[in-house]
Parts: structure tokens; C-alpha cells; sequence
């Protein structure tokens, strides 16, 4: 049977979440590339970062000075960033609620595959029925779903191969209308050819695959990571990267179990070069943006490990100036822009 699950709609144009985060996609669009920035250098310590830094930071990715003033204007609006001005010159930083849910995400981004496999032998399922007039209701639950690891069996039957905790049945309730039914159960076996496994609602081919680009694109640069030779704004665009893909692993693959997936499943391999590259580029990749973001010394833009990132970086840091450093402005009048 042909899976219901296509790769390529795990990432379509939505938002998710009490935060007014960017839409998440496949690509790097500037709206998501500058939540990754900001979050990376200024989650730890909740710092500032003057406009004239983070326009040319996404510059060195390709996007324009137009279009980047205009994604970081949208994330104020959305209340992502909050804003300082002083003079003509503006900082940002993340607001608290994005903050912390970016903090959750990263933890959930750490962890993946970090532990030893424990699985139940069980698979969450969710049925739902719903009025054909409700259709933006549907749309609504299965990107939910979709969010959240899950993958279609049938039209209206999705499985997960995990439990769901407090929190997340908390929002399928919030997404939930007219009838739908959770149950955490085993499947039962029928020894026939129509008989279908709820690991068939993924596509592990195309997931697989997905794992071995990843792993052979960035496997290709640990050498040069490790002779100290991945600099300047080619450190922040390698390890900017790394993130804006791996963070899409655990939602196409939930922790799929190993028993059920083909031989040398490359989950393992994958975490260990993206460790690998987003920490060994870690400072290299900061004294880059602090030398854009000011003439003078910028110790609260630090960036994180993953395992920083696994203990909840926001969590740890707290609350410092309610207005940017002068080595802001300082930047701000180097550049010439405000």
C-alpha cells in the first residue's frame, strides 16, 4: 500500500505555537533564519542585537537589506522580537514568551536521539470525524498532528509511535471538534497480506535518505571544522544551517522504533555529526557576530551547545538590561545605518 505520508508536506507554510513564530518551511526563509540568529547568540544571556548587526548577519546568507528589514519588522509585530531605540538607533531582542518557547523547542531538538531508545511496543492513535463545513478545522488538527510527529494510516486514523504528554493533549483538545478518540494500544498482527503495520504511515525510505544527505553533506566539513579553518560569516552560515535542517528530524521521525526500521538506521549518525558541527563552530561562529554587532567587547552574545541547549538555555539565563549595551550604538555609527 502507497504511503498516505508524504515528506514534503511535513513542512508547509503554517505557524504553531502561543508565540507568533515564523512559518516553518523547508528553506531558510529570513523571517526563520533571523529567529535562528537571534536565538543562537542572544538566548543564552537574553541580549540585545542592533538592527545594523542582524540586516548585515542576513545578508551573508543572501537576503537583501530590504527584505530582511522587512522580516524583522513582521517579528516585532508578531511580538517575536521587541525592540529598543535610542536615538535613530534600534536593538532587538526575542520577547519572553518566544524566548521560552524556543528554549522548549531546543531542548526537544537536543534530546532527540541523545538517549538510549525506550519504547512500549505501543502506538498512540487519533481518530477523529468532523463536518465537511469544518474543513479549516480539519486542516488545522492534521497540521497539529503533523507537528507532533504524527503520520496518517488511513484519512482519518494517525499514529504515532509516542505517547502523548500532558501539554500536547492539552492543544489537540484546543484543535479538537466534532468527534475524535485517542487510544495508546499495540497492534495486533493478522497474518495477511492486508494487514498494515502503523509504521507503514511513514515513509522510512524517504526518510532514511533524508538522513543520509544530512549526514554526508556535513560529514564533508568536519576536517576543516577541526583545523580551525571554518571562519568569519562561513562559521554563521554552517552552523545556522546545520539547525534550520536537523531541527526538522524529529517531527518526520518521531523516534520511529529501531527494531521496526531497516538495518543501520542513520538516526544516530546523523545527531552526532550535528553535534558535532553546530558546537564545533560554536565560537568561531560567535566572535563573528560580535565583532558585527559592535566596536567594543559583547560578552552577553554567547553561543550555546547542544547540551547547553538540552539543560534549557533560556531557563538558565536571566533577565539583564532593559536597554542595549553602548557598544550598540557604537556599532550603529560605525555602519552609518540605523
Amino acid at each position: 500500500m502507497v504511503s498516505l505520508f508524504r515528506i514534503e508536506e511535513i513542512f508547509p507554510e503554517i505557524t504553531d505555537g502561543s508565540a507568533d513564530l515564523p512559518r516553518r518551511q523547508s528553506g531558510g526563509s529570513p523571517q526563520s533564519l533571523a529567529v535562528t540568529l537571534v536565538a543562537d547568540y542572544t538566548l543564552r544571556n537574553d541580549a540585545w542585537l542592533p538592527a545594523v548587526a542582524l540586516v548585515p548577519l542576513l545578508g551573508e546568507f543572501g537576503v537583501s537589506t530590504a527584505a530582511a528589514r522587512v522580516a524583522i519588522s513582521r517579528l516585532a509585530r508578531r511580538a517575536v522580537l521587541e525592540s529598543h531605540r535610542r536615538g535613530r538607533f534600534t536593538s532587538y531582542r526575542l520577547t519572553r514568551p518566544a524566548a521560552l518557547e524556543l528554549s522548549v523547542g531546543g531542548v526537544g531538538i537536543a534530546e532527540f536521539a541523545a538517549g538510549p531508545e525506550s519504547w512500549d511496543g505501543c502506538w498512540t492513535f487519533v481518530t477523529f470525524s468532523m463536518p465537511k463545513e469544518e474543513s479549516t478545522r480539519r486542516n488545522a488538527l492534521r497540521v497539529y498532528l503533523r507537528w507532533h510527529g504524527f503520520a496518517p494510516l488511513y484519512d482519518a486514523v494517525w499514529v504515532s509511535p509516542q505517547p502523548l504528554p500532558a501539554h500536547e493533549l492539552a492543544g489537540l483538545a484546543a484543535e479538537a471538534a466534532g468527534a475524535i478518540t485517542v487510544v495508546r494500544a499495540r497492534h495486533i498482527p493478522l497474518g495477511t497480506g492486508a494487514d498494515r503495520s502503523p509504521v507503514e504511515a511513514y515513509d522510512v525510505e524517504a526518510i532514511a535518505e533524508r538522513y543520509g544527505r544530512f549526514v554526508r553533506r556535513w560529514s564533508e566539513l568536519l576536517p576543516a571544522i577541526a583545523a580551525g579553518s571554518v571562519t568569519g560569516p562561513a562559521a554563521v552560515r554552517a552552523r545556522t544551517e546545520v539547525m534550520e535542517t536537523y531541527r526538522q528530524f524529529p517531527t518526520i521521525d518521531p523516534m520511529l522504533p529501531t527494531r521496526l526500521m531497516p538495518p543501520g538506521w542513520p538516526r544516530p549518525q546523523a545527531r552526532d555529526v550535528f553535534v558535532a558541527v553546530y558546537d564545533g563552530l560554536a565560537g568561531p561562529a560567535q566572535e563573528h557576530v560580535r565583532a558585527v554587532a559592535a566596536d567594543g567587547p559583547r560578552p552577553d552574545i554567547e553561543a550555546h551547545t547542544v547540551a547547553e541547549m538540552r539543560a534549557g538555555v533560556a531557563e538558565r539565563g536571566s533577565r539583564r538590561d532593559p536597554t542595549p549595551a553602548a557598544g550598540t550604538e557604537r556599532a550603529a555609527t560605525r555602519s552609518g545605518r540605523a
